[in-house]
């Protein structure tokens, strides 16, 4: 997931260049740095239709769970009244997201992680406070979906307690430029090594979501041997 701070909108445009056009994903990336095409933040009325569309089915009443499985559970951001271990299942955490901004640049772009589809992921479940929440939920937005990469969904979430609930998730897009598809571990190996943006290097964040899933008591065996072989 992007960092906190990635809502300020006159900052990332004026990082954003034009390029090739732009269009999905369709296969691994050959080369680095990849041809991202224009990209086009999403104005605030989208933003807001965006968040109304998945709110649809909240009662308004109950509290909200939100799926945490990359910086959210080091810098989650948000007041939270609980925070449990939990898994998902049907998509799993991988580096899927170039990031032109946070954690890259135009020019060198890093990479953020997305749940893309297939497998499960362990992460942290948030319960949110009905009261209040909605300037919350407006601020996630503004840092998950600036230019609208992921699909936010409610997914089945299973809590270590035993617990089942929906929880709000930011999924992957596989329509956007965006999205890296299965990449090469030359390719990774050269964006650790180069990559970073307005709040470090691609590098750091894939640590600090390494050690902050380790110190939750799930580690990521794949990712952790993704950064063993390629920092």
């Amino acid at each position: 997931m992007n960092d906190k701070r990635a809502n300020d909108s006159s900052v990332v445009a004026e990082l954003l260049v034009e390029g090739a056009p732009s269009g999905g994903a369709q296969g691994p990336c050959p080369v680095y740095p990849p041809s991202l095409g224009e990209s086009r933040l999403l104005s605030e009325d989208e933003l807001h239709a965006s968040l109304d569309h998945t709110l649809q089915q909240w009662d308004r009443m109950s509290d909200i769970w939100l799926f945490g499985y990359g910086s959210l559970i080091w810098n989650p951001g948000l007041p939270t009244v609980e925070n449990v271990r939990s898994r998902v299942h049907g998509y799993h955490r991988g580096l899927y997201l170039w990031s032109r901004v946070n954690r890259g640049t135009p020019e060198q772009p890093g990479l953020v992680l997305a749940l893309d589809r297939g497998g499960s992921c362990a992460g942290v479940a948030f319960r949110l406070a009905a009261d209040g929440v909605m300037p919350h939920l407006e601020a996630l937005w503004r840092r998950e979906m600036p230019m609208g990469s992921y699909r936010p969904a409610w997914l089945p979430c299973s809590l270590s307690d035993g617990r089942r609930v929906a929880a709000l998730a930011f999924v992957m897009r596989r329509d956007v430029p965006t999205y890296t598809g299965k990449l090469g571990e030359d390719t990774v190996r050269q964006v650790f090594g180069c990559a970073s943006g307005r709040y470090g290097t691609t590098l750091d964040y894939v640590r600090r979501t390494v050690e902050a899933l380790r110190e939750s008591g799930m580690p990521d065996r794949a990712l952790e041997r993704l950064l063993a072989r390629c920092a």
